[in-house]
This record gives C-alpha cells, sequence and structure tokens, in this order.
C-alpha cells in the first residue's frame, strides 16, 4: 500500500511539474515523465491494476459517446485506408525482427514479439509461450508506447497547431447526474460484458460498444466530463512510466535503447504512410498519423479525444491492427521461424 501510495504521489508531483511549466498534456505527460525518472532511480513503485482498468473504461466510453448515426454512415469510407494497416504491419516485422535480431542479438522469439505493434499483455503472453524474453518485451514495448506517446503531442502541435490546453469536455458540474450514472453504467456493465465473452481490450472496447449503443439510440447524449478524462490520463500515464520500475543498467544499454531506435523506425514508417495517404487523398493527414502511430490503445484514444479528430476513424484502424497482429502474429512466427 505504500508503494501505491508512494506512486500516487509520484504521478501527482508530475502534474503539478507539467502544469507549471505549462507542457502540453500535463495530466497525461506530466505522470510518464515523473514516474519514469522515479523508476530510473530506483524508487519502488507500484499501481493498481483494476483502478488502471476502471479508468480505461472512461475512454472507451467517451469514444462510444461520439458516435451518431452520420459518423456510422461514413465508415464505409475507411476501406481505402483499412486495407493498408496489414501491409503497414508487415513491412512492422520485415524491418523489426532483423533489426532486433542481427543488430541486437535477440533471440527470434523475442525478435519477432517485440517487432509486432500488438498490446502488451497478448505480446509478452505469445513471447513466452514462444520460450522469449518477457522482461525485454516488457521494457521494448513499454518503450514504444512511451515514445509514441510523447513525440505525437509535440508533433500534433507544431504542424497542426493542435491546442492541448482546451478542456477535453465540459465540467462535471453542468451534466444531469442521470446521464453521469448511464455513463457509470455504460463503462463498468461494458468493460465486464466484455471480459466475459473474452474480447480483447475489453475495458476500453466493451464500454466504447455500450456507449455507441446507447448514444445511437439517443439515450446517451454527453461524452464524461473534463474531470474524468484528466483522470482516466493521470492513470495512463502513471501506468506508462511505471513499467520501468526496477530496471537495470545493462536492461537500459541494450533493451531500452534497443528500442529506442525501433520507435525511430516505427516513427519513419508512420511517416511515409501518412504521406502517401495524404498525396492520394484517402484521409485527413491529423487523423491519418493517429491512426497508423502503433501507439498503445489507450493512450492514442486519449491523444485522439484531445485532438478533436475523428475518433471512428482513429479507432478503428487500431482496432484493426491489434486483430491483424492477435491473429496474424502466432501463425506467421511458426511459419518464419528458423526452427521450423
Amino acid at each position: 500500500m505504500i508503494a501505491i501510495l508512494r506512486t500516487y504521489l509520484i504521478a501527482g508531483a508530475g502534474v503539478a511539474a507539467s502544469l507549471y511549466l505549462n507542457l502540453p498534456l500535463p495530466w497525461l505527460l506530466g505522470p510518464i515523465f515523473a514516474c519514469l525518472i522515479a523508476a530510473l532511480i530506483g524508487v519502488e513503485m507500484r499501481g493498481m491494476p483494476v483502478v488502471n482498468n476502471l479508468m480505461r473504461t472512461i475512454l472507451g466510453v467517451a469514444v462510444g459517446a461520439t458516435f451518431t448515426w452520420a459518423l456510422v454512415v461514413s465508415m464505409a469510407s475507411m476501406w481505402t485506408t483499412l486495407i493498408l494497416v496489414p501491409f503497414m504491419i508487415f513491412m512492422i516485422g520485415l524491418l523489426g525482427v532483423p533489426y532486433f535480431q542481427k543488430l541486437w542479438g535477440f533471440d527470434f522469439a523475442t525478435s519477432y514479439y517485440s517487432a509486432m505493434p500488438g498490446g502488451l499483455q497478448d505480446m509478452l503472453l505469445f513471447g513466452e509461450e514462444a520460450g522469449g524474453d518477457v522482461r525485454a518485451l516488457s521494457l521494448i514495448h513499454a518503450t514504444r508506447v512511451l515514445v509514441i506517446v510523447v513525440a505525437l503531442p509535440f508533433i500534433l502541435k507544431g504542424y497542426w497547431g493542435v491546442d492541448f490546453d482546451n478542456p477535453p469536455g465540459v465540467s462535471a458540474t453542468t451534466l444531469p447526474l442521470s446521464q453521469m450514472v448511464l455513463m457509470a453504467v455504460c463503462g463498468i456493465a461494458g468493460w465486464q460484458i466484455a471480459k466475459f465473452v473474452g474480447l480483447f481490450g475489453a475495458s476500453i472496447l466493451g464500454p466504447m460498444i455500450l456507449a455507441a449503443i446507447l448514444a445511437l439510440s439517443g439515450i446517451l447524449q454527453f461524452r464524461p466530463p473534463t474531470e474524468a478524462i484528466w483522470m482516466a490520463q493521470f492513470f495512463i500515464g502513471m501506468t506508462v512510466g511505471t513499467k520501468y520500475a526496477g530496471v537495470t543498467g545493462e536492461e537500459l544499454r541494450r533493451d531500452v535503447l534497443a528500442a529506442l531506435g525501433f520507435c525511430v523506425i516505427l516513427l519513419v514508417l508512420a511517416g511515409l504512410f501518412v504521406e502517401a495517404i495524404h498525396i492520394f487523398h484517402l484521409a485527413p493527414p491529423m487523423e491519418t498519423l493517429l491512426a497508423f502511430a502503433p501507439g498503445g490503445q489507450a493512450e492514442m484514444t486519449v491523444l485522439a479525444l484531445i485532438a478533436g479528430a475523428d475518433m471512428a476513424f482513429v479507432i478503428a484502424h487500431h482496432v484493426l491492427r491489434i486483430v491483424v497482429v492477435i491473429l496474424g502474429a502466432p501463425l506467421a512466427a511458426r511459419i518464419f521461424s528458423p526452427k521450423s
């Protein structure tokens, strides 16, 4: 309990420092930087997975509440960019596996599941079953999410002038109590139902689907309040930063440094896809960047939500990315494994 309380205090200090320095997304980047620094100097930290998942449900409800019938109809036109998602995953694997295996000396299983841009838990599970280095996989994927989440706000602000200072919604004091209760029901019930049926990303996708159904039927008429979105950012940022707890010097020199180099490859590759899609006028560039940047599902949802992007477009591409990786990665690993 002391370690958990210490973690919350460190994350809170990060928010305060970010607000003082006027950094973008203080409720997200503040906890990330503060917990990262604390982890690197050896401070013992610990989060509460149940609370972290509960905070993710807020994002799911926020996305689902934005659905309208006009938005649903517009989703039919996304196929021109959705079909590029599997190709991008193939390119990531084509570049990433040799990068980790030949340049850094990781075994095939660790190299393959380090390169695959799927969910952290899924890649750790598949990688462990294949005989990979779980600790290296954890640090590499944590670094991927960290770098992309930290880099994107500055890219969005620099190129598109996105104003991250605007509140991501209205205050809780202005929302009807009945709508607040309905949002809570969507979050918790949607999460538990999705978890029961085995849906991946249950804490986000379950609440999103239930909230979308109620929004399209006219029952849910508001998004979660600003305070709830800030709270979700706080816990997500804290979770990202604390993944480095207990990291050693050797892990920093090998695993984290390898991951940083891979992040450069990912950002360049995402940039090339964004530019190609922009040249052929297939989608707006800002939404395309948010859709093709292979960060974590929750983190990319936060950025898209606050940037005011087309949520359906961004989420659809990330869901497809996760589905393709989860379904295709184990099969492809068996086919291309040197042992097969």
